[in-house]
């Protein structure tokens, strides 16, 4: 079994030593107070000896520690559970310190920072503490309207309502290798249950979790996480940007698109473009990103289920600034890869964090688990995603641009191409059949597509052809 922090451990592993300041319990709100019902609001027999115990146990005086610390360079509110103190689980009293958390983050504009380990809602408040994760939720939406990032560590056990809102349901999700988590407790699954599908490594591979950290980097992995979503201010997200990523009032600006780093100079047919886009020794997406940030993280999974490694998203820095990233990774796009972009696109936007987007696959996933997996839904969803963002997307097509599975993640009107790279509304080989043409002519198909670099100028479809940096021929 897995070692189990106490709440205060977990804070410890992040904080930086003697910055951790707890907030005071909501007015009125003590365990055991003179005003509470005898036993609770169930009269359950025994809760509050129950209580007393868990309180001498734990020395806490609920199963949740709230405070401020500087995590790193950042200062967040920690919400760190106790499930030493009844399983962690969460009641009224609980509710009331999560709620007055996320308030003073919100007042404060810092991030917030879950330390999850819980098995759920109390049974000896019934309905009543059940009811607490509408107000964990409805406090966590305001806080996301806000603009502030929410991070969650889970920790374990984390099943039930706490994982339903405060962990699947934060920003971004990192877990403890050997920890427990799913919607189900162990106690109640059924008999025939695969017990890996309640792990932390199921959950990841079901891209449910962005990380698995370990224990003694949780410090350092948070710290950089709060740095890419914040740029280290911990305050309102207005403040972190400044010249030259941000205009007068000070809303973030485009990005300027990466300087390609294949071939220079550009190619003389349309087939020539294609074989260029396709060679194996073209840089990647992976190359195009070190280049252009200076640290980055990945999110992984679109949270239904689903991970694309051909889709590549994250938060990096450039300047000392945050970008968000979504990069193809010369692969057919999965839905879920769509999935996941989108997720991405949605949460740089309410961050107000511009976004870059390197476009490189022949085309979106076609085959049947593709289809069930919905495609047409998952690339709608992006396209939604990317038109109706606030914050500026920069595009570079690196590689191949093949149809609306390309499009799909291309920036309307800020959309760039490299020397070696081709976008068109369909790759030549199934042109050629569509037109019913012999295969010996799916070269000259690929000329008439116009799909080109320098085509795609010329068609005002891209703004540019990027200069390519160390150009080779």
């Amino acid at each position: 079994m897995p070692e189990r922090l106490s709440a205060r451990e977990a804070v410890a592993a992040l904080a930086e030593p003697g910055t951790f300041a707890e907030l005071p319990a909501p007015d009125g709100v003590t365990a055991g107070a003179a005003d509470e019902a005898p036993d609770g609001p169930l009269g359950w027999p025994g809760y509050d000896a129950v209580r007393a115990r868990a309180r001498a146990r734990t020395g806490e005086e609920e199963s949740v520690v709230c405070g401020t610390a500087r995590v790193g360079t950042t200062r967040a509110v920690l919400i760190s559970f106790e499930f030493g103190f009844l399983g962690g689980s969460l009641g009224e009293r609980t509710g009331d310190r999560l709620v007055a958390a996320h308030r003073h983050a919100r007042a404060q504009g810092l991030p917030v920072v879950s330390l999850i380990a819980t098995g759920g809602s109390r049974m000896q408040e019934g309905m009543r503490a059940l009811l607490q994760l509408q107000r964990v939720a409805g406090e966590s939406a305001l806080t996301r309207a806000r603009g502030l990032p929410q991070l969650a560590v889970v920790r374990d056990p984390t099943t039930g309502g706490g994982w339903a809102t405060l962990g699947a349901g934060a920003d971004v999700v990192l877990a403890l290798p050997d920890a427990q988590i799913g919607f189900a407790g162990s106690r109640v699954r059924p008999a025939d249950a695969d017990p890996y599908a309640y792990t932390a490594r199921a959950q990841f591979a079901a891209g449910q979790v962005d990380a698995l950290v370990d224990p003694d980097e949780l410090g350092t992995t948070v710290g950089r996480w709060l740095t890419l979503l914040t740029a280290g201010g911990g305050g309102d997200r207005a403040a972190s940007y400044a010249t030259p990523l941000s205009g007068p009032a000070g809303e973030p600006l485009p990005l300027p698109p990466p300087a390609g780093l294949g071939l220079g100079g550009t190619p003389a047919t349309g087939w020539q473009a294609v074989l260029r886009a396709r060679s194996p020794d073209r840089p990647r997406a992976p190359a195009y990103l070190d280049a252009y940030l200076e640290q980055r993280a990945e999110i992984t999974g679109d949270r239904c289920g689903g991970r694309d490694p051909g889709m590549l998203c994250g938060f990096g820095l450039r300047g000392g600034r945050p970008v968000a990233y979504a990069a193809q990774a010369g692969t057919a796009t999965l839905p879920a890869g769509y999935r996941t972009a989108a997720r991405l696109v949605r949460l740089a936007d309410r961050l107000g964090i511009p976004v870059l987007t390197l476009v490189d696959t022949p085309g979106a996933a076609n085959d049947a688990e593709a289809e069930r997996s919905g495609a047409g839904a998952a690339i709608a969803d992006l396209f939604q995603a990317v038109a109706t963002a606030r914050v500026p997307l920069t595009t570079l097509v690196i590689g191949e641009g093949g149809s609306g599975g390309a499009l799909a993640l291309s920036a309307p009107g800020n959309t760039w191409v490299t020397a070696d790279s081709y976008f068109s509304v369909i790759a030549p080989e199934p042109a050629t059949a569509i037109l019913k043409r012999p295969v010996e002519e799916t070269r000259e198909v690929a000329g008439r597509l116009r799909l080109r670099p320098q085509d795609l100028v010329d068609l005002g479809v891209v703004r540019g052809i990027v200069p390519t940096a160390g150009a080779r021929s």
